[in-house]
């Protein structure tokens, strides 16, 4: 890294001068298709057991009505708390968008989730200053750009160690989105980074458990309120992310200056390489595996009691991070192959019902489970890991082994959600918390945002009491 780049100060830049006319009209299509997906992952999240004991903690809190919960058991609270519950909740199936990379050695974009981070930011503060569906939208654009192209920069040291990039850069991504809303100048934007840089933190071996969730929650909170500390005079480094100090340099071991100085907005990230929107709620290096498993079980009609053995065959970017040899809950099933695997082969499907512990737990899982043999791949290993590769193979109690190897990642630019498949999965999950006459109201609110003349008359339709009283 020259000692001349100053990323810190290339950020303070996209922030301070972007505007709406700036964002091309892909990037505001996708971004779009963006909340619709993110807003929907919410509300689904909203109903577990995480979301709820998070908001009976800020309830407790007491603060001034400024931001709506949103989902089940909605009230009001302050905008930095509500960007808190919002965001555990999104990240709570771990079922929201994930980042594409640039490079083989990036491991999938850091498996970085990046929307859900600037989107419950810039709906919080977005209602509490009341500011449009278009001011909005600028400011979760703003916030995915800066989020995503941080994620790209930062040696992949960075999670290899062990860090959550979803809770540590997510914060950034937090940040931009509020700063641009509260319309900080430089020096108060060089002062949100250095604030954020202190706050950012998320470790990879909470995975498969609550905390997971609540470190995109508290990228939400800590960029919120960064970005209003800096609004009212807070001071840090104005230097947060360059130097041996900084924070790529602390947290990563460095970074490519050349994939974020002087490329934020050139090409806007959310187009050029893309984003992923998931399948399956659960952690996405499974999600090919279990596409390949579905093709398998539905091409030759293969039934449970005709499976004997299973095996997936992959490199180490999937086989690592996916830890748990048999899940006991939902919350481990997420990161476990085995399970991902046997619920596809007990129900050639994997979505929030799935994805429980009553279901997790049942026999037939239990059982299935202990078919599958997970294998290092050495010749996958040496394809990088730009991709998420993995054969399956199938041993069946007639002795013939069916094999599928994974293909393009479903949901991601090689093979996008139709709008038919992201409405499925919006009102999959929306159903949850919302009644059916009113999902299709929602989708019109956000397929219009940019002429929503007020936030607060969109969030409004987002909580379970609003449907109650209508």
């Amino acid at each position: 890294m020259s000692q001349e780049t100053r990323a810190t100060e290339a950020v303070v830049e996209f922030i301070a001068s972007t505007t709406f006319a700036d964002i091309p009209p892909e990037a505001l299509r996708i971004g779009t298709r963006c909340i619709v997906d993110g807003l929907g992952v919410i509300l689904a999240g909203s109903t577990t057991a995480a979301s709820g004991i998070l908001r009976a903690q800020v309830r407790e809190d007491g603060s001034r009505a400024e931001a709506t919960i949103l989902g089940r058991d909605s009230f009001q609270t302050r905008a930095a708390s509500a960007a808190l519950v919002n965001a555990t909740s999104g990240h709570a199936h771990d079922y929201d968008d994930t980042q594409l990379s640039t490079a083989a050695d990036r491991i999938f974009g850091l498996l970085t989730h990046p929307t859900i981070p600037p989107l419950a930011a810039s709906l919080a503060v977005g209602e509490r200053l009341g500011v449009s569906g278009r001011t909005m939208l600028e400011a979760f654009l703003v916030g995915f750009e800066v989020e995503c192209k941080m994620a790209d920069a930062i040696l992949p040291t960075h999670y290899r160690q062990g860090f959550h990039t979803s809770g540590t850069i997510g914060a950034f991504g937090a940040m931009a989105a509020t700063a641009k809303l509260l319309k900080l100048d430089r020096a108060a934007l060089a002062h949100a980074i250095g604030i954020t840089a202190s706050m950012s933190s998320g470790i990879r071996v909470s995975f498969g458990t609550m905390t997971k969730p609540l470190h995109v929650g508290r990228a939400a909170f800590n960029g919120v309120t960064a970005a209003e500390l800096a609004g009212r005079g807070f001071t840090a480094g104005a230097d947060a992310l360059d130097g041996p100090w900084g924070f790529f340099q602390v947290l990563g071991g460095g970074f490519d200056a050349d994939r974020i100085a002087g490329v934020l907005g050139r090409p806007w990230t959310i187009v050029s390489p893309g984003v992923s929107i998931k399948p399956y709620p659960c952690g996405c290096l499974g999600h090919p595996t279990m596409d390949a498993m579905l093709a398998l079980v539905t091409e030759h009609d293969v039934k449970p009691g005709q499976i004997r053995r299973i095996r997936l065959r992959a490199g180490s970017n999937i086989l690592n991070p996916l830890r748990y040899t048999i899940a006991s809950t939902e919350l481990e099933a997420k990161f476990c192959p085995a399970f991902m695997l046997s619920a596809v082969a007990l129900r050639r499907k994997a979505g929030v019902h799935e994805f429980s512990d009553d279901f997790v737990r049942s026999a037939p899982v239990q059982a299935m489970m202990r078919r599958v043999d997970t294998v290092f791949d050495q010749d996958i290993e040496n394809q990088g890991f730009v991709k998420m590769l993995s054969i399956v193979e199938v041993e069946l109690e007639d002795g013939r082994v069916l094999t599928q190897a994974s293909g393009p990642y479903r949901g991601g630019p090689d093979r996008p959600f139709t709008t038919d498949e992201l409405r499925g999965k919006f009102t999959e999950c929306a159903s949850l918390v919302l009644p059916p006459d009113r999902l299709e109201a929602v989708l019109a609110r956000i397929d219009t945002i940019e002429q929503v003349g007020n936030v607060r008359d969109f969030t409004t339709l987002l909580s379970a009491p609003a449907f109650a009283r209508a």
